[in-house]
């Protein structure tokens, strides 16, 4: 829906927008919760046909997440273009947090060449909402309309809303995974610390002592030294 200000569309989108954020964080995993972010742009947003999320990695576009067809097409558009309203949005981060293109059909003084392309790819009109930004990655919800003028103002509030809770969900489900790496890490670790004690006799000291002096002479990460550890050990008779 497109909620009007003071209407009881928005008291429902309020109420969608709780829903919503209970469903984010019950998401198995980092890529559930962003598929989930796209869907229920579709699902929620009057006039969305298509959504996704562009993230922006040391200035690459990557399309981390699409509801639609011709998503992942506007997205490495942007990207080999070095424009658009979303890869802008997300390459700057802070600053701005909505940018909107009401009609792609008319002539565009800013990302000028992104509109003839997008609108030869059947978009007519869009919006992107600063999704979330740490040191490395930024990322932009992207809302896509076949037709032009499908956006209003009052896109960008909802749109807003909408990445915001998105942005909670995906901050908690990515410590989560990181949570989860880092206790895999730590038993690999300790299994191969084990294997190293076992097959020449180390404490546990020394075994972690090679560990690391392996890791730093050949600049590979710890866990990834454990694992080589681990697939080395022969298979018990």
């Amino acid at each position: 829906m497109a909620p009007q200000d003071g209407s009881v569309e928005w008291r429902e989108f309020a109420e969608q927008m709780a829903l919503l954020a209970r469903d984010l964080l019950s998401q198995p995993s980092v890529q559930a919760t962003l598929d989930k972010i796209v869907e229920a742009a579709v699902e929620l947003v009057d006039g969305c046909d298509e959504a996704g999320i562009l993230a922006v990695r040391k200035g690459r576009a990557v399309t981390a997440a699409a509801q639609g067809a011709t998503v992942r097409d506007c997205d490495r558009l942007q990207g080999e273009l070095g424009e658009g309203p979303c890869f802008d949005l997300a390459r700057n981060g802070g600053d701005e947090r909505v940018y909107r293109i009401a009609d792609l059909t008319r002539p565009q003084s800013t990302w000028e060449r992104f509109a003839v392309e997008a609108r030869r790819l059947g978009m007519g009109s869009m919006t992107g909402v600063l999704l979330y930004t740490d040191q490395e990655d930024f990322g932009a919800l992207n809302l896509y309309a076949h037709e032009p003028g499908a956006f209003g103002k009052d896109i960008e509030t909802a749109g807003w809303l909408l990445a915001s809770h998105a942005a909670v969900a995906l901050s908690s489900s990515r410590t989560i995974d990181q949570l989860q790496h880092g206790m895999d890490s730590r038993h690999a670790i300790g299994e191969a610390m084990g294997i190293l004690m076992e097959r020449h006799r180390l404490t546990e000291e020394d075994a972690f002592s090679v560990l690391r002096r392996i890791s730093q002479q050949h600049n590979i990460k710890l866990r990834d030294v454990a694992q080589r550890v681990r697939a080395d050990r022969p298979e018990p008779d």
